[in-house]
């Protein structure tokens, strides 16, 4: 009787396989990050979206409560309220509270102390940094605080501390813009007597971080809500700001 020896074989083809290979970990990898984008793409663009309808929607509620505020005392509210001395007070977002739904809140404002008195910061604080009426979903901003500004500067509807009627808008009212949101870096206080000078406007360039594609969000006279691209030169955004002179 024979007796045969058993073949040796080669260790590597014994071995069992385990885990992948480099090149077929780096497919795995590549398959997974394009389905992942794949799927998550339409979902962060659909949610933009609702946030850009949301600052639409908050532009186009103050624009109304401004013609509100209009049409009960026969002009705009002045940029700021003054004391005896001439000192700011307090903002228009102030004054506008009551058409804003927001009667309450007004209420436990002081208007005869500034807005940063100890009693009225208390109250600005009571309202949380994504308060409804003037804030941008699409930025992350500080407790308090806003990116919608008032456009003031000599030619504009609203001025700095005096009221200004709708009347003495000779240029026409779809063009001529009143409020404009502003990057989170020039975001400030809502209750801040604070807002856009033409310095601040003409600044903007296609470098500017804004918080929505395509533009700087704008309110116009009319109450209309649309879209200034970033690229405008310093002469069209005067022409956009005055009452006599509007421009697209």
């Amino acid at each position: 009787m024979f007796h045969t020896k058993p073949l040796a074989r080669d260790a590597s083809t014994m071995q069992t396989r385990t885990g992948f290979t480099l090149i077929e970990l780096l497919v795995v990898i590549t398959i997974t990050g394009v389905l992942a984008w794949w799927f998550l793409t339409p979902v962060t663009r659909s949610r933009e979206s609702a946030r850009s309808a949301q600052c639409k929607n908050s532009l186009k509620h103050i624009g109304m409560a401004l013609q509100a505020y209009e049409a009960e005392y026969g002009t705009l509210p002045p940029a700021y309220t003054v004391d005896e001395h001439g000192k700011p007070l307090h903002s228009w977002r102030t004054l506008i509270l009551p058409y804003l739904d927001q009667q309450d809140l007004y209420r436990k404002i002081d208007l005869s102390q500034p807005w940063d008195d100890p009693a009225n910061a208390a109250v600005s604080q009571t309202t949380s940094g994504q308060f409804y009426p003037y804030t941008c979903p699409s930025v992350n901003l500080s407790k308090g605080h806003t990116t919608y500004l008032a456009v003031v500067t000599p030619e504009s509807c609203i001025q700095p501390d005096k009221p200004r009627r709708l009347s003495e808008v000779s240029g026409g009212r779809a063009g001529i813009v009143m409020l404009v949101e502003v990057d989170d870096e020039h975001a400030v206080p809502w209750m801040a007597p604070r807002d856009a000078n033409e310095s601040l406007l003409t600044s903007i360039s296609k470098d500017t971080k804004l918080p929505h594609h395509g533009g700087r969000r704008v309110t116009y006279v009319d109450g209309s809500i649309g879209t200034v691209e970033a690229n405008r030169s310093a002469d069209q955004w005067r022409a956009m700001i005055s009452i006599t002179n509007a421009g697209r």
